[in-house]
């Protein structure tokens, strides 16, 4: 059970990035390449890239390639509930 705990503390800690979080919500709408992350969030494609590559490494964002563009999308539908759910406990403070 401790294994599971600071798992799941290590997977919050991630959600605890506002830039993190803004990629995700950007990825809500489908997928997106970095520059065009980069562009909507007004942040550099390097500062984007680090930051999915975080996303990507705790399974929330995949990436997909097509020739030279390489597009994210969120990893599946429990990344939106996670999200859904802390913003409406978040609405209810």
């Amino acid at each position: 059970m401790d294994e599971l705990i600071y798992d799941l503390a290590d997977l919050f800690k991630v959600f605890g990035d506002s830039t993190r979080l803004r990629i995700l919500y950007e990825l809500i709408d489908g997928p997106h390449c970095v520059g065009e992350l980069a562009e909507a969030l007004e942040m550099n494609q390097s500062a984007v890239s680090h930051q999915l590559k975080v996303l990507k490494q705790n399974k929330l964002v995949r990436n997909t390639r097509s020739g030279k563009t390489i597009e994210y999308a969120l990893a599946d539908e429990h990344v939106k509930d996670i999200l859904a759910i802390g913003k409406e406990h978040v609405e209810e403070l």
